[in-house]
């Protein structure tokens, strides 16, 4: 395994040659040279370029604590709109989307990467969503942290138009009727204030 420090050098240059030559161009003897490391250190923590890509993703998505970072100000709604928002940046970035649908391609031909992107991205990402979901008081949290972000991905996945303000609150508010809410940060925040 590669140490912290030469994960991070390698990183930043798979993500400086995607920037620079696009995601079709990053080879393992690019990101070898542009590190300033052997291609056999690549090869021994990483086998292709889509894994380094997606480690690269799973660092960005990591706090320091290597929790999955949701907000959680106590206005369960706001959170989830900030959520949303901040979700769609994610993905619709310039810097950050190439590299996102290159991920996504590699993971449908390839289990290993598929099993990596669940078990170390996706799964923790959605349990961090219901565990705030569960605190704001939603009964069923999984099932509703899947009805927030199955239709932001659905729509950016297969580019189904525009992810304006508007659509980001509606899709919010059809959340929240959607699932059995009660609203425990309302009453929580209500009750400190008495």
């Amino acid at each position: 395994m590669a140490s912290t420090r030469t994960r991070a050098r390698v990183h930043e240059a798979a993500l400086a040659l995607v920037g620079d030559a696009g995601i079709a161009k990053v080879t393992m003897e690019g990101i070898a040279a542009r590190a300033g490391v052997g291609k056999q250190t690549l090869y021994r923590t990483w086998p292709s370029t889509s894994t380094i890509l997606f480690d690269a993703l799973l660092a960005r998505s990591e706090t320091s604590e290597g929790v999955v970072a949701v907000p959680d100000s106590g206005d369960l709604r706001s959170d989830l709109l900030l959520l949303v928002q901040q979700t769609i940046h994610e993905l619709t970035s310039p810097a950050t989307e190439p590299l996102l649908r290159a991920v996504t391609a590699a993971i449908q031909t390839d289990s290993d990467l598929a099993r990596q992107y669940r078990d170390l991205l996706l799964e923790p990402q959605m349990s961090a969503v219901a565990q705030r979901l569960e605190r704001g008081g939603v009964t069923e949290p999984d099932a509703a942290a899947e009805l927030l972000l199955g239709p932001v991905l659905h729509r950016w996945l297969l580019r189904r138009g525009t992810f304006d303000h508007g659509w980001m609150e509606d899709h919010v508010d059809r959340t929240l009727r959607g699932v059995a809410w009660r609203s425990t940060d309302q009453m929580s925040s209500t009750s400190r204030r008495s």
